[in-house]
């Protein structure tokens, strides 16, 4: 089964297969190297952390289809730590919004692959994010919106755990909650690391978990790299009712690029020739061992 060929028409019918996701987590990982290696700059660090939740969300959670990004049906979602548009955009072309080989033109003059993601350059963007805090409240109007139209589509958003440190996210997480927006979905990628350090170090939001329940949120906690939690999460979420739901995915900042893997210092910087053929080369090894 190749990435282009993995459609999700409705939730119900169709269940990607775990050995799958991890393969195409994997070209998401190289897509994710390929693209700030040709761009010599860009957030490779939180776009490898959060791979598989972007590779979850549109090979199977996400009712979206590239032939039709502007179906008033399709689900919806932000990005809402927009400087991980790489991540973003490779999984975006796995679903085949795009050419593979177009993440090559990342941040290049022209293209439509931009540093942040850009809903007036790509079809399939529905919110162009990057100004961190703001794309929680973004998608809680979207969720709030299809509950005054009778819609069923849902409404999914990535935040990071620095980006959570924002006023503006918890101002939205208590809208969501009083607006009963069940159709809504957080996922916080806590991989424990922003540009400066540990979230620890910087400001610690932690307890995570007990903030959101506290704004009345339903709140899961997952290993987010592992297919099977993530799976039931999110089906978890489709059952909850009345009240939003958070996932708390804690990950590691970097994961499967061994001299990335819980270095800060990969938050915003790119590989260069010696340390790309690296990462290509661990990542292939990993994808020939599934």
């Amino acid at each position: 089964m190749t990435p282009q060929s993995i459609f999700k028409i409705h939730q119900e019918e169709y269940t990607v297969n775990t050995q799958d996701l991890k393969k195409v987590a994997v070209e998401v990982r190289k897509g994710i190297i390929e693209a700030t290696h040709s761009a010599k700059s860009g957030h490779p660090g939180g776009s490898l952390s959060a791979a598989d939740i972007f590779t979850y969300l549109y090979m199977e959670e996400l009712n979206v289809d590239p032939q039709d990004p502007k179906n008033p049906d399709r689900d919806r979602f932000v990005l809402s730590k927009g400087h991980t548009a790489p991540g973003y955009y490779s999984a975006m072309a796995q679903k085949g919004y795009f050419p593979v080989e177009e993440l090559k033109t990342l941040r290049h003059t022209g293209a439509r692959l931009q540093g942040h993601p850009s809903m007036n350059y790509l079809p399939g963007i529905d919110m162009s994010s990057g100004s961190l805090g703001q794309g929680i409240s973004a998608a809680c109007g979207m969720a709030l919106a299809a509950k005054m139209q009778n819609k069923d589509y849902r409404v999914y958003t990535l935040l990071g755990d620095g980006e959570i440190q924002e006023g503006q996210v918890w101002e939205a997480s208590m809208f969501a909650a009083a607006k009963k927006l069940d159709n809504l979905v957080v996922i916080v990628d806590n991989n424990n690391l922003q540009i400066d350090g540990t979230i620890e170090e910087v400001n610690s939001p932690y307890p995570i978990d007990k903030k959101f329940e506290a704004f009345n949120f339903h709140v899961i906690n997952i290993d987010g790299h592992d297919f099977d939690q993530i799976r039931a999460a999110f089906k978890e979420a489709r059952e909850t009712k009345g009240v939003p739901t958070a996932i708390i995915a804690k990950t590691i900042k970097g994961k499967d690029v061994s001299f990335m893997e819980n270095q800060a210092s990969w938050h915003g910087a790119a590989p260069n020739d010696e340390q790309y053929a690296q990462a290509i080369a661990e990542l292939e090894r990993i994808g020939e061992a599934l």
